[in-house]
């Protein structure tokens, strides 16, 4: 049984791709220092995975996590725009420099494939739609920019080490486990969760911005497609669905599905570094590892909000 390494495993995205790997009949070993991960999100498949405690950015654990693994999901990051800007010096440390020793190691370790979670962010403010992979690297915030190096440095390994790698970049990913809580929480759970408690949604800008939100199913599916696709060699692929919604449309779509239409958002300034409009073009992901979205947004929204609905 091949056994697949997920870093950053207790995460929103992690987690899910444990348990999408535990169905495939991988074995499965996690590697997460819990600052952001939560270990509830683990509780239920605990007895059937391996659990190391640790991080990213120490050497030898990762070297000691990466033993033996066939294939590496290199999800653990510091995420959010916002939190790079406020602290870039901590983002840069974890996502540039602990990825650096996931590569060494996997290289080292001779290992067959590794999955990197990347980000749309990379584009920056492009004014090309639908964002195709030939367009520069041009993040403006350090979140964006510590993914963009990612990227650079898995070309490099493949070009030099003849690391076997594929660079996903995930489109606004929603679904179950996503934080609400989180100082840093993502758009769609903050949504759901004022919405709940019968409170007003807070909606930064105008609500006009869009973007590709991409349901948590199509990425796992992603995962595992690149992990498994023919020989890759540090390549980078749009992973979203097929089109882009306003924040406007979310919120309104939430509203309705959730019986809370009399309930308006409320509207504040823009944030430093967010972008206007976001929307990828997907055939090179279609036609390197075979990817098509399979769950639209409509269908993602209403799976994410039955989920919070039993689980805040």
């Amino acid at each position: 049984m091949a056994l697949s390494l997920v870093t950053g495993g207790a995460g929103f995205i992690g987690s899910n791709m444990v348990r999408f790997l535990l169905d495939k009949g991988q074995k499965v070993r996690v590697l997460d220092n819990f600052e952001t991960g939560k270990r509830e999100n683990l509780e239920e498949v605990a007895g059937k995975i391996e659990m190391l405690e640790g991080d990213i950015r120490d050497k030898d654990t990762v070297e000691k996590a990466v033993k033996g693994a066939d294939v590496i999901y290199h999800l653990a990051a510091l995420g959010s725009v916002p939190r790079s800007m406020k602290d870039p010096a901590t983002t840069h440390d974890v996502n540039v420099n602990g990825t650096f020793n996931v590569l060494m190691a996997a290289r080292d370790a001779k290992v067959r494939r590794i999955v990197f979670a990347s980000s749309s962010s990379v584009y920056g403010q492009s004014e090309v739609l639908p964002q195709h992979e030939d367009l520069p690297l041009a993040p403006i915030s350090p979140y964006g920019a510590s993914k963009a190096i990612g990227e650079i440095y898995f070309r490099a390994f493949y070009e030099t080490y003849g690391v076997q790698s594929v660079c996903l970049r995930y489109y606004n990913v929603f679904g179950p486990r996503q934080d609400p809580t989180s100082q840093y929480a993502a758009a769609i759970p903050l949504f759901v969760s004022a919405l709940l408690r019968d409170k007003s949604p807070t909606i930064f800008d105008d609500g006009e911005q869009s973007r590709g939100f991409t349901y948590i199913n199509n990425v796992m599916e992603s995962n595992w497609l690149a992990a498994n696709a023919k020989e890759t060699h540090g390549e980078a692929v749009n992973i979203s669905t097929a089109n882009a919604v306003t924040v406007n449309t979310v919120v309104n779509t939430i509203r309705k599905l959730m019986g809370k239409e009399n309930i308006k958002p409320v509207y504040a300034p823009p944030r430093t570094g967010d972008i206007k409009h976001s929307l990828a073009d997907v055939k090179k992901a279609k036609e390197l590892i075979g990817y098509e979205p399979f769950v639209s947004f409509e269908e993602g929204i209403a799976m994410a909000i039955d989920w919070y609905k039993g689980n805040l």
